[in-house]
C-alpha cells in the first residue's frame, strides 16, 4: 500500500536506508540532500519504506506545484525490489490531487506510460571507468584528443580541494551572467550542498590554474552509489581558450580509471555540452521528464511560461 506522508511524518532514517539499498538509488533522493535543495518536500512510501517517491513542492499564487529542484537531475520512484511500469503508474496515481501542476524528472529506471501525463525525453551521458586509462583514452574523439594536446602544452596545473566558493564565483562571473533564473538564494543552496557533501566525504572540488596562477576552470564531483556525478563547474574565457575543462575531466578520468566507478556527466540536451561529454567516449542514457497541468485554462499559460523559464 502506498501512503502519502507529510514531511514531519517521514522517518528519515528509514527513507535514507531505502535509497541506500535501492537498485536505482541516487544522491538526489536522500533526505539530507532534499533538505538542502527544497524549501518543502513530502513523500509517497510503500510498505515499510520498501519504495519511496519524493514530492518537492512549492506554492505559486496559492497553487501547489511539484517541481524539479535546481542541482537535482533525477528523482521519481526508488525501489529495493523489482520496479515495473505498473508500479510506477501506481505511484503517479497516488500523487495527491491538490498538486495541480507537475513538472518532474524521473530516474533512468522509471518507465511510465500513463496517458494523462506528457513525457519529454532528456539526455544524460555516462562513462564507465572500469577500464585502464589508456583504453578509455583510445575512445576519446579526435576533437577531444586535439584539445587535450593544446591544454597540455600551455602550462596548466590541476589542484584538488579548492574552495567551492571559488568555483561558484568563477561560474557566476562567466556563464552565470546569462542564466538569470539562478538567484543568490540558489547559489547559497549550492554552496551549502557542496560543503555538506565534503563533510560527508563524498564531495570533491577540482581547480585548474594557468601558468600565471589564475583559476581558469573548476568542477565539483559527488561520489556515491558507484557514481561520480559532475554536478557543477565554472570556466573563464582564458580557461575556454586553453581547453582547461578538457584538462580537468581527463585528469579525473585518469585518476579514477580501473575502478568500479561511473562518471555521470549529468546531461545534457544542449548540443555543445553533449558533444563535449561524448568526446570522452561516454554513452547516452535517456531519462524522462513528466508534466501535467490540470489548472483552469486561464491559468495554464502563465505556468507553462514559468516552467520554460526554469528549464
Amino acid at each position: 500500500m502506498i501512503k502519502y506522508l507529510k514531511y514531519e511524518h517521514i522517518d528519515k532514517e528509514k527513507w535514507d536506508d531505502c535509497i541506500t539499498k535501492s537498485f536505482n538509488g541516487v544522491i538526489y533522493a536522500y533526505s539530507w540532500f532534499l533538505d538542502v535543495v527544497c524549501e518543502e518536500w513530502e513523500g509517497l512510501v510503500e510498505g515499510d519504506y520498501e519504495r519511496v517517491f519524493p514530492i518537492n513542492f512549492r506554492k505559486k499564487l496559492g497553487i501547489n506545484i511539484i517541481f524539479q529542484p535546481f542541482f537535482t537531475q533525477q528523482l521519481g520512484v526508488f525501489s529495493q525490489t523489482e520496479l515495473t511500469p505498473s508500479v510506477l503508474n501506481d505511484f503517479l496515481k497516488a500523487i495527491p490531487a491538490k498538486y495541480k501542476v507537475i513538472d518532474l524528472n524521473l530516474n533512468i529506471h522509471n518507465k511510465p506510460d500513463l496517458p494523462d501525463f506528457r513525457f519529454t525525453p532528456l539526455v544524460n551521458h555516462e562513462l564507465d571507468l572500469i577500464g585502464d586509462y589508456e583504453t578509455i583514452r583510445q575512445n576519446y574523439s579526435s576533437n577531444a584528443r586535439r584539445n587535450l594536446l593544446k591544454a597540455e602544452s600551455v602550462g596548466l596545473t590541476l589542484v584538488k580541494g579548492i574552495k567551492p566558493d571559488d568555483v561558484i564565483a568563477l561560474f557566476r562571473a562567466n556563464r552565470g551572467q546569462h542564466i538569470r533564473v539562478l538567484k543568490d538564494a540558489n547559489y547559497l543552496k549550492l554552496k551549502r550542498l557542496i560543503y555538506t557533501c565534503i563533510y560527508k566525504g563524498i564531495g570533491e572540488v577540482y581547480g585548474v590554474y594557468s601558468a600565471e596562477n589564475e583559476l581558469c576552470a573548476g568542477a565539483v564531483f559527488f561520489k556515491i552509489h558507484k557514481k561520480a556525478i559532475f554536478i557543477f563547474s565554472g570556466l573563464s574565457p582564458e580557461g575556454r581558450e586553453k581547453r582547461a575543462m578538457f584538462f580537468l575531466v581527463d585528469h579525473f578520468i585518469k585518476e579514477h580509471s580501473s575502478t568500479h566507478l561511473t562518471l555521470d556527466f549529468e546531461g545534457s540536451n544542449d548540443e555543445a555540452l553533449s558533444r563535449f561529454y561524448k568526446g570522452f567516449g561516454s554513452s547516452r542514457i535517456d531519462f524522462m521528464r513528466i508534466s501535467r497541468n490540470t489548472l483552469p485554462a486561464y491559468l495554464k499559460i502563465p505556468f507553462n511560461i514559468y516552467r520554460k523559464r526554469r528549464s
